[in-house]
């Protein structure tokens, strides 16, 4: 699809070229150097506005400053260098190297191991030696506990421009005490959704689960009615041999789902209705017997039956896709969003540890390195979304492909064990699978899990 776009485009832009070099090529000689006659009055006073409407569309206007030769240190656990890849990065390292020219700074990308980033970052801010000018943070290592004490400087007055910042990871997911502290551009991450097994689905004589995405249809009721249909004994000696779901542990993505989450703030929030809804929703998977019951394996088990290629449905993330394609050739792989839940008006993906740039307190003139981070990421993409060119990779079939961008344009951060490490979490998921009610684990928990917050927040 996106091969014959180009190749398209590329015939347009040729024939264009040509028509344009035999038209000029005998009017007048200075233009084989592209230069135009005088202008007239009227183009002359079109040309003197451009630069205004070119400001307006690229976001914030032109900077003028001088670094004088400083180094940037951009700090994060993976190395974060332009790579020259594909035409929008060509674009971006354009835009580095013209503006490292122009405001006279060199960049060092700087990597620190993933076990031992939190804790070197977080002693670095505290001694107020920041490793970096620009770190990247993951929101539970930074909030409540590093922005309450003033380590960052607030970025949202400088991050307007939503052609390249995500405006989430600034207004939500970095938020705090009404300031945005992090920035960051390209894609919101990774889509969420159900793989599931086309090819039982069509064995089993099964309506297509694309049909209810079509249908505006797909929900959680119509999921488990899918998953009980896939439910059966197929050789009749009494025992289910094929399974709908392969786990019913599946709450951080219901909670997306349902736009729901266990905290608000700083207050526990599982007496939230939406909460409680997706509760009963979790409960219900498990002892309704719609998910297929465990084995007693560790949480690579449900990953481990869907390649079985019995089981229908996967809850999983896009990126999954290309190990499915490697460990089941055979099988027909495909892709819908996850359900939606009773109060959701849109698909949603989820994130538990959303993370993006951040500028240390201590360090000089933020708009700058915010500024020269927008004009990088400033291109005109060829690409028709940001995960274009990965998604035509994992996905070969177009709903599969149209399935994981639509699920992954809204992302909910979900809050748990990351954010508050002595949060019971699993002991309350383990008591709703084995049938507890779901009152009955509110009332047991909601203290639990308060304290797990207090302990973060009261600080």
């Amino acid at each position: 699809m996106r091969n014959s776009k180009f190749l398209l485009l590329s015939f347009v832009l040729i024939l264009l070229f040509a028509s344009a070099c035999s038209s000029n090529g005998s009017s007048n000689k200075n233009n084989n150097t592209g230069v135009n006659s005088t202008p007239s009055p009227s183009e002359s006073a079109a040309n003197e506005a451009a630069p205004e409407a070119t400001e307006e569309e690229s976001g914030t206007p032109e900077m003028d400053f001088d670094m004088g030769g400083k180094t940037i240190k951009w700090v994060s656990w993976y190395d974060e260098s332009i790579k020259e890849d594909n035409p929008d990065n060509i674009q971006r390292k354009q835009n580095l190297d013209e503006l490292m020219k122009k405001h006279n700074f060199k960049i060092e990308y700087v990597t620190v191991d993933y076990a031992e980033y939190a804790s070197k970052v977080t002693a670095s801010l505290l001694a107020g030696e920041p490793i970096g000018e620009i770190i990247r943070m993951a929101r539970p290592w930074m909030i409540p506990s590093l922005a309450k004490q003033d380590l960052f400087h607030p970025v949202d007055e400088y991050t307007k421009n939503d052609k390249v910042f995500i405006q989430q990871y600034t207004n939500d997911y970095s938020q705090y005490e009404g300031r945005g502290y992090g920035f960051r551009s390209g894609i919101n991450g990774a889509a969420s959704g159900i793989f599931y097994n086309r090819t039982l689905m069509n064995k089993l004589g099964m309506k297509p689960l694309q049909d209810y995405v079509n249908d505006n249809d797909w929900n959680w009721d119509t999921f488990i009615q899918a998953a009980k249909e896939a439910n059966k004994d197929t050789d009749n000696n009494g025992k289910l041999d094929t399974w709908g779901l392969s786990t019913a542990s599946i709450l951080v993505q219901a909670l997306a789902s349902n736009d729901a989450n266990l905290v608000a703030g700083d207050k526990q929030n599982l007496e939230d209705p939406k909460t409680k809804e997706t509760l009963e929703f979790i409960g219900k998977l498990a002892t309704e017997n719609i998910a297929r019951p465990t084995e007693g394996g560790d949480w690579t088990e449900p990953g481990q039956f869907f390649r079985q290629g019995n089981t229908l449905m996967y809850a999983g993330s896009d990126y999954e896709m290309d190990s499915f394609k490697k460990d089941m050739p055979d099988l027909d792989i495909g892709f819908v969003p996850f359900p939606k839940g009773p109060d959701a008006l849109e698909y949603y993906s989820h994130l538990t540890i959303p993370n993006y740039l951040t500028i240390p307190k201590v360090v000089d003139h933020p708009e700058q390195l915010v500024y020269i981070y927008e004009k990088i990421n400033d291109i005109d993409s060829i690409y028709d979304y940001p995960k274009q060119a990965s998604l035509e990779t994992l996905f070969s079939n177009e709903d599969d492909i149209n399935n994981a961008k639509t699920a992954g344009e809204i992302i909910n951060r979900v809050d748990g064990t990351d954010g508050y490490p002595n949060m019971p979490y699993y002991e309350l998921v383990g008591e709703i699978l084995d049938g507890v009610s779901v009152s009955t684990v509110i009332d047991k928990y909601k203290v639990p899990f308060q304290s797990s917050i207090d302990e973060v927040w009261k600080k």
